[in-house]
């Protein structure tokens, strides 16, 4: 562990920066269960019609998707972080 804070020293947080760190995480959950329930519901359809390559490419999409906010969540959130350094 000591080894690890000399390489990379961790910050404290102000109160205000983890309100906003959890504002964040609260926003990027919401908008990854929207996708999710949208693209599951259009998956569901797909499969019931009988159309395999239309559900391969949603749930494509959706993996995609769900990586994307997750990238621009932690980007989001490091850029809180360096703002205390």
């Amino acid at each position: 562990m000591e080894r690890l804070e000399k390489q990379s020293p961790s910050s404290k947080l102000t109160d205000d920066q983890r309100a906003q760190l959890a504002d964040i995480d609260s926003l990027y959950k919401s908008k990854m269960a929207e996708k999710e329930l949208l693209l599951a519901d259009q998956i569901r359809q797909e499969r019931a019609a009988g159309k395999p390559g239309e559900v391969e490419k949603l749930e494509q999409q959706l993996s995609s998707e769900l990586r994307r906010l997750t990238e621009e969540r932690e980007s989001k959130k490091e850029n809180i972080r360096r703002a205390n350094s």
